[in-house]
């Protein structure tokens, strides 16, 4: 199909092992992680716009496939491109490749926040932050890879920011979360309640003095009610939920059988099931056993 090629991004590779614009098979892998990288970013983005859609529109993977088709001066520059195929009128993606241009542009100012020791940009997907940890992994002293786009000020990969990624990936670190689950336990003083989501553990989450109502309700009703909670937490290392540190909204819902009109009378169950009793049976309980009926379960005197 027509169409045509379009630089996204241009990773030149600065150092000795580049000259004459080399790129041995260690500084490839380093092309593929970065492939590897801005293509989860560009699926995670595209989630969490689309919360709704359970799958990634079809043709997504081709629409986030850098390709290399030359290596350029300076000391090896590698341009990366995608195809960008003629739409018809009836096309329903658009021509430009967003996907890929978006997740590229968010790894550009994760790098230029660690150039600059800046905070990592908000809407970063910190779940990725292992993948990006990764990339780099054969760069030695002195070794640079320069991260061009579009217009930008350029951000660079150096043995410096990758320690500096690494700390953060062994962190714990916040990030939104919505859960809902069961209140098992609450502390009024301390202004925390124990969440159980279904999970191995429960969450710890803190809570304020007009919210306490609603966690005491949820905790005395605690065996039919759930407890919606979205804010900000702490997240381990791993990506697993530590506490709720902030509540910005708590919602509570109950799962109370609602009463069926239609359901047949518990007497007319009764009734059925002593019919299914021979008569010979029915014939050998004592003719006293309504007034005495404690006597005869547990010995009690016959009044």
């Amino acid at each position: 199909m027509a169409g045509k090629w379009k630089e996204v991004v241009r990773l030149s590779f600065k150092g000795e092992r580049f000259r004459d614009h080399a790129l041995d098979l260690q500084a490839l892998s380093e092309l593929s992680q970065f492939q590897k990288m801005v293509a989860e970013t560009a699926k995670t983005l595209w989630r969490a716009a689309n919360p709704k859609r359970e799958r990634l529109p079809s043709h997504f993977e081709q629409r986030v496939r850098l390709c290399l088709r030359r290596i350029e001066e300076g000391s090896a520059a590698a341009p990366l491109e995608v195809f960008i195929e003629e739409q018809d009128q009836t096309s329903l993606w658009e021509a430009e490749p967003v996907e890929i241009n978006e997740a590229v542009e968010l790894a550009h100012e994760v790098f230029e926040a660690l150039e600059s020791n800046a905070s990592l940009p908000e809407k970063f997907p910190r779940a990725l932050l292992p993948e990006y940890a990764k990339w780099g992994q054969s760069l030695g002293d002195g070794e640079i890879v320069e991260m061009q786009v579009s217009e930008k000020k350029p951000a660079y990969l150096t043995l410096s920011n990758r320690q500096k990624l690494e700390k953060i990936v062994e962190a714990p670190h916040e990030d939104q979360v919505e859960i809902s689950g069961e209140v098992f336990e609450a502390d009024v003083r301390k202004g925390r309640f124990q969440l159980w989501s279904g999970e191995d553990t429960a969450v710890s989450v803190a809570f304020t003095p007009e919210q306490e109502a609603q966690v005491t309700t949820a905790l005395k009703e605690h065996k039919t009610a759930q407890m919606f909670v979205k804010g900000s937490g702490e997240y381990s290392p791993q990506g697993k939920l530590i506490r709720v540190l902030q509540v910005d909204e708590l919602k509570l819902t109950t799962s109370e059988t609602a009463y069926n009109k239609l359901a047949r009378p518990i007497e007319d169950l009764l009734n059925e099931l002593a019919k299914e009793i021979p008569q010979e049976e029915w014939d050998q309980l004592p003719i006293d056993l309504n007034d005495n009926l404690d006597h005869y379960l547990y010995g009690a005197p016959k009044q």
